[in-house]
């Protein structure tokens, strides 16, 4: 399936939103607790390769 936003896309508008990289790390980490299949499949939308998807959701435990 091929992404309708890339990561870049997506982190550059957290950017200009003034998000840094702690403020999307706690994002992150409030998506993985809340729902965390929605987490994996948000991620999966994105694009991003299993192993990069793994490591995104442990750091955010």
């Amino acid at each position: 399936m091929q992404p309708n936003v890339t990561v870049e896309e997506w982190v550059g508008r957290f950017r200009e939103i003034g998000l840094d990289e702690a403020t999307m790390q706690q994002w992150h980490r409030l998506f993985e607790q809340q729902n965390p299949a929605g987490h994996q499949s948000f991620l999966e939308w994105l694009g991003l390769p299993a192993e990069r998807i793994t490591e995104i959701r442990k750091a955010s435990r």
